[in-house]
C-alpha cells in the first residue's frame, strides 16, 4: 500500500505546506520465520512523521514452507528493492524475542541476518529494538496488543486508515520508535546527557540525524 509522492519521494498531500526538506527516513523490518514480514517506510522533518509505503511479504506457499533458503532470498531481495527505492537514513528491526523456541530463534536470527546484509551492501546503518521498546515508545505500554499498535501507528501517522497486515503495522512502530528514540537521544546530546530510559542509553553512538545530506556511519551495527 501506498501513498501519493512526489518525485523526492515526500507525500502529495504535504507538496502545498511548507515543510522543510531536512528530513530522516527509516525503513523499519517486522522478520519472521514462518509468517509475513512487514515493511514500513517513514519519514520525519523532525516535528511531524509520515508514511511513505508499507506491507507484508506474505509467507512461503504451503507446498514451499520447508524452503527456507528461498525465503531467506525473497526477504533480502525486498529489503534491497525498499533501499535502493527509498534511500532510507537507517533501517530498525525488531531483536530475537527471547521466549521463542531455540529453532524458531534461530531461522528468526537468519531472518535477520539477510536484512543486516542488505543493509550493509548499501552502507546503511541498522538500529535494533525489543518488541517491548517498540510498544512502550509508540503505545506508551510495553504489552500493548496488535490491534492497539495498529491504531496508535495510523494515529501517529495521520492515516486515513488503520494499516494492516499487524505485521505491516508493526514495521511502522518500528521505525517510529528509532525516530523517536533518535530524536531524543539528539536533544540529550545537545544538552550534553544521555537519556537514563533509552533502548541505547550509555553506548555511544553517531546517528546521521535530520540532514538532507544523509551523511551515513559506518553500516552493520547493531544495537540492542
Amino acid at each position: 500500500m501506498t501513498l501519493a509522492t512526489r518525485k523526492d519521494g515526500r507525500p502529495a498531500h504535504l507538496a502545498e505546506r511548507n515543510v522543510p526538506r531536512k528530513t530522516m527516513r527509516v525503513l523499519g523490518i517486522d522478520p519472521a520465520a514462518a509468517g509475513p514480514t512487514g515493511y514500513g517506510v517513514v519519514e520525519t522533518d523532525g516535528r511531524n512523521c509520515w508514511m511513505l509505503r508499507f506491507g507484508a511479504l506474505p509467507a512461503l506457499a504451503k507446498n514451499r514452507r520447508d524452503d527456507f533458503p528461498a525465503r531467506l532470498r525473497q526477504i533480502h531481495g525486498l529489503v534491497a528493492r525498499l533501499i535502493d527505492e527509498f534511500s532510507p537514513d537507517s533501517v530498525a528491526l525488531e531483536s530475537v524475542f527471547t521466549a521463542l523456541n531455540m529453532k524458531t530463534a534461530l531461522k528468526l536470527a537468519e531472518v535477520r541476518g539477510v536484512v543486516l546484509l542488505a543493509a550493509a551492501q548499501s552502507n546503511i546503518p541498522v538500529y535494533s529494538y525489543s518488541p517491548r521498546a517498540v510498544k512502550l515508545l509508540v503505545a506508551g505500554y510495553g504489552h500493548a496488543g496488535k490491534q492497539q499498535m495498529q491504531l496508535m501507528v495510523r494515529a501517529r501517522l495521520g492515516m486515513s486508515e488503520t494499516p494492516g497486515p499487524a505485521d505491516a503495522a508493526d514495521a511502522l512502530a518500528v521505525a517510529l520508535c528509532h525516530i523517536q528514540t533518535a530524536q531524543s537521544q539528539a536533544r540529550f546530546a545537545a544538552a550534553g546527557a544521555t537519556p537514563a530510559g533509552s533502548p541505547q542509553a550509555g553506548r555511544a553512538q553517531t546517528h546521521p540525524g535530520i540532514s538532507a545530506a544523509r551523511n551515513r556511519p559506518a553500516a552493520g551495527r547493531i544495537l540492542t
